[in-house]
């Protein structure tokens, strides 16, 4: 009989390349796990590697040691189980004797068990009425071999020899599902060659050399030997030769077909593991696309009353769908998230690996008009679209927002989960600790600024050689670098990994920081409003004494960290960016960093789980990632990287997939267009090479007139008069604002959509003086929004707007090079944005200019630092000022983050509490347990 197997695993190669054709990122892959080091196992394994190779089949190896326990062997097999991009796992027989095969066979997932040894797929096989996921491979193969002699199975009368879990029973189940009479023999069975006489096909594996004789068999018989034995033969250079259970000499002239041993099962057995492993990985890519396909997220329905309660209100009467039930809608696996209670999960970046072939879905920036005091409802316009899209329009939907910081919180801002039916919920955690991310920025800030103090104390009470002896110390008579000190060497040219090889030059650059105390610009932070911790005097304890120094606390999410966590498209990333954080100067000007210091790599394990998103939903059962909360000020002001990308993915589509079916990602940007929005395209669209689709413009009737010259808001005090009445030529003035804040959205080529937030005592006059202007500036359109009080249904012509306008094309630009000069890109952002007519430059910042291009940072986008409150850098200049001109006071540099951020003012970081702050108003409910007084 000729064993065609190689025109199996050609066929193999030749369906994988075919499906490549269609789908250019499906690679099935199968994971080999080995114990120890027997010869015949590292044979077996190595034919099998080789056939993946030449059926174009990935494999990973997870070779362990023979004493390897049980418990880590399970590990690994979890961890495969776990990875979406393994097919197929298979586990090398026989295991050393301390592990027990059948739990390791069971512990893998039936679905990945692609040596079909799994109970699940045996049982499913012994039913006539089921097929398992796989069948063994080797009956299969066997199968396979009694096909390729054109003889008919169905009908014939088949005898298995051997009743074996492996290939004994299967056989004769996969026999008799083919119709066969089969009959299993044993070594009790009788007569044994009066019923191997009576075979048409005989399978033979019973692991007994030469059991069956020739004269046994019915002549013209099909006889598949599986055994293999070995038999002691001086004639070989091994001294053994291989047959198998079948008498081969006497049998082959008898038999009408017989396999040789040798070569006949084995090879055709690893074929038919091939073939399970692509049939798997088929598999997975169907679910992948029938998954995406079939995503329906399912909405919460609303109870809407007039008037509107408060939002807390509002949020604790809506029951949310569990964190599980949301994240298994849209698409998560089991293993892709982690649950922080019933409401919240952190997701796992990683997912962004299984969905990377995916097209991104549609990605749409909402900002805002320059903020009033009346406040503009850009959160409440994030959720209200969000919820028009997926609860209303049909479509998959995501929120990408900040965490909220509770300095504002408990201050005079309140929480940041939108408003009124327009929330995301439970808006209680959302507005408080959620999943600690912003603890683990406090944490991860505040001990690099106890490094930075440590380690200045301690430099100038040793000399070069106690320093050295500390910061390498002898074990074992021996002394060894830490990692993070190899990366400082090579910075400072020394190409040396032996501590006793430095010279006594380079161990004192090595060791001594020298820092210059006036540079330091880490402060340490707290997520807490405190006006009195804006400058502090530190060291002043007699143990300190001579190390007396200004400094000060920021509020937490003013970290540089917190940047980091924003920007970071990974865990690697964020380890490289936090480790190049400056946090001084040394007394020769050069840049001290956080890797310096010796820290990055205790920062990166403080933040490691603050690096997954967290999930959470809307008042209508939508999903939103609320991740990262970088200032807007003296950062860039926009929620995460990772969020945005891994909600791009879960709403894009895949290959062969109608663009129709493609979801949308709604983010917002800190403050106003010319602050938030420029720093969205400028600094993270640059970082992430995500491409936006869309620009929601926010304005209100109030707003608007207030920067048409309407009269000062007084907290505590009624409205006036003005923004309570139709006032058009009030209204048409300031226009102007929004009209600026189009065009500088035009700029970078994006499609720009107004959503007017209405309010009761707005009329339809001041809607439709609105709508005339912003088409008049360019935008595609301008919407009345009543998503406050209506949730969704009052956002679903903004979510029809939005539509339309990604499905306009594009033509995304930035409005910088960031090879510029450090001067020309901040000149080119106060002219273009600003309105400016230039800009004057602080002999500080002049400084900084030089310092930072010597530095080699001078290739850094930028990050203005400048009110938000007014397109000038007075903040009482309301509208659109004209003839100014931009004062630098000071540039600094977040080189961890990637940016430098000129100062244009006093830039506050650390924000005061008022006379009444909102923890006036915060308590529990000692009935309920629920949080009361939140807004």
């Amino acid at each position: 009989m000729a064993v065609n197997n190689r025109a199996i695993v050609k066929n193999v190669k030749e369906e994988i390349e075919h499906f490549k054709l269609q789908n250019p990122s499906f690679q099935p892959r199968l994971a080999i796990v080995q114990l120890g080091e027997k010869e015949d196992s590292n044979v077996y394994v190595s034919m099998k590697k080789k056939t993946c190779r030449q059926a174009g089949i990935d494999y990973t190896e997870h070779h362990m040691p023979e004493s390897t326990p049980l418990a880590e062997v399970l590990d690994t097999i979890g961890r495969l189980n776990a990875e979406p991009n393994i097919h197929g796992i298979l586990v090398q027989l026989p295991l050393p004797s301390h592990i027990d095969a059948k739990i390791v066979t069971e512990a893998i997932d039936p679905i990945k068990d692609v040596d079909g040894f799994h109970t699940t797929n045996i049982g499913r096989l012994a039913k006539l009425s089921t097929m398992p996921d796989f069948v063994p491979c080797t009956p299969k193969g066997v199968l396979e071999l009694i096909r390729s002699t054109g003889v008919e199975i169905e009908g014939k009368t088949a005898v298995v020899v051997g009743r074996s879990d492996v290939v004994g029973a299967p056989t004769f189940h996969l026999l008799n599902k083919n119709n066969a009479t089969v009959t299993l023999c044993h070594d009790k069975t009788r007569n044994l060659a009066e019923t191997v006489k009576t075979a048409d096909i005989l399978v033979v594996a019973a692991g007994h050399a030469e059991l069956i004789k020739g004269e046994w068999l019915k002549r013209g018989a099909v006889v598949i030997d599986v055994g293999i034995n070995p038999q002691k033969d001086l004639t070989k250079k091994s001294g053994v030769r291989l047959v198998g259970d079948v008498e081969f000499a006497k049998a082959r002239h008898v038999a009408g077909h017989i396999t040789a041993v040798p070569g006949g099962v084995g090879p055709m057995t690893v074929a038919m593991l091939m073939e399970n492993t692509l049939l798997s990985a088929r598999r997975f890519w169907q679910a992948q696309t029938e998954t995406r396909s079939l995503t329906k997220i399912m909405p919460l329905p609303l109870t809407l009353k007039d008037p509107v309660p408060s939002d807390i209100d509002i949020a604790l009467e809506q029951t949310p769908k569990t964190i599980k039930q949301v994240a298994e809608e849209i698409g998560l696996g089991p293993d892709e998230f982690e649950l922080y209670g019933k409401y919240k999960a952190k997701v796992d970046p990683d997912v962004l690996k299984r969905l990377d072939h995916r097209q991104n879905g549609r990605y749409v920036v909402v900002t805002g008009i320059t903020p009033t005091p009346l406040g503009e409802g850009k959160s409440t316009t994030v959720v209200g679209l969000v919820q028009a899209l997926g609860a209303h329009l049909d479509k998959i939907a995501f929120g990408c927002v900040r965490q909220p910081s509770q300095g504002p919180t408990f201050g005079i801002k309140g929480g940041a989960a939108g408003g009124g039916y327009s929330q995301i919920i439970p808006m209680d955690e959302f507005n408080l600790h959620l999943t600690g991310d912003i603890h683990a920025v406090t944490a991860a800030n505040n001990l690099l600024a106890a490094a930075i103090d440590a380690r200045m104390f301690h430099e100038s009470n040793a000399t070069d050689t106690m320093l050295f002896n500390r910061l390498c110390p002898r074990k074992n008579g021996k002394r060894k670098f830490a990692p993070v000190m190899l990366a400082r060497l090579k910075r400072l040219g020394f190409h040396k990994t032996i501590p006793e090889d430095l010279t006594p030059e380079e161990i004192s650059k090595f060791v001594r920081l020298d820092i210059d105390p006036a540079t330091i610009t880490w402060q340490r932070v707290m997520d807490t409003n405190d006006r009195f911790l804006r400058k502090i005097e530190v060291g002043r304890n007699p143990t300190e004494e001579g190390h007396e120094r200004m400094t000060g606390f920021d509020i937490a999410v003013a970290s540089e960290v917190m940047a980091v966590l924003a920007l970071s498209a990974d865990l690697k990333d964020m380890r490289q960016r936090l480790g190049r954080m400056v946090v001084a100067s040394n007394r020769s000007g050069q840049p001290v960093t956080a890797d310096d210091i010796g820290i990055g790599g205790a920062l990166t394990v403080l933040m490691k789980d603050a690096i997954k998103p967290n999930l959470m939903q809307t008042l209508e059962g939508t999903p939103v990632f609320v991740h990262a909360g970088p200032f807007a000020n003296i950062a860039h002001g926009n929620s995460s990287v990772i969020a945005d990308r891994i909600a791009l993915k879960l709403a894009g589509v895949d290959q062969g997939m109608d663009s129709s079916d493609m979801g949308y990602v709604v983010t917002e940007a800190g403050f106003g267009a010319d602050i938030g929005m420029e720093k969205f395209f400028d600094i993270k669209c640059r970082v992430s090479n995500l491409v936006p689709n869309a620009v929601v413009l926010v304005a209100t009737v109030k707003a608007l007139k207030m920067h048409g010259g309407g009269p000062e808001v007084v907290p505590g005090k009624p409205l006036p008069e003005a923004y309570l009445t139709e006032n058009l030529p009030m209204l048409e003035a300031g226009c102007a604002n929004m009209v600026k804040h189009i065009q500088n959205a035009k700029k970078f080529g994006v499609p720009v959509v107004v959503a007017i937030n209405k309010f009761t005592s707005d009329t339809d006059s001041e809607m439709a003086l609105i709508r005339k202007m912003a088409l008049q500036a360019g935008a595609l359109d301008a919407v009345p929004c009543n998503n406050w009080a209506k949730g969704g249904l009052g956002a679903i012509e903004l979510g029809k707007a939005v539509v339309e306008a990604c499905d306009r094309p594009s033509d995304f630009k930035y409005l910088y090079d960031v090879t510029d000069t450090i001067e020309s890109k901040i000149e080119t952002i106060a002219r273009e944005m600003y309105g400016a007519d230039g800009i004057e430059l602080s002999k500080e910042a002049q400084d900084k200019i030089s310092t930072y291009t010597r530095q080699g940072f001078a290739g850094l986008p930028i990050c203005m630092a400048k009110t938000h409150l007014s397109l000038s850098h007075d903040p009482t200049k309301k509208g659109v000022p004209t003839g100014f001109r931009l004062p630098i006071r000071d540039i600094r540099a977040s080189v961890g983050a990637g940016f430098l951020y000129p100062l244009i003012g006093n830039m506050q970081t650390m924000p005061g509490l008022p006379t009444r702050p909102s923890f006036y108003d915060i308590d529990i409910d000692f009935d309920s347990g629920r949080v009361v007084g939140l807004f």
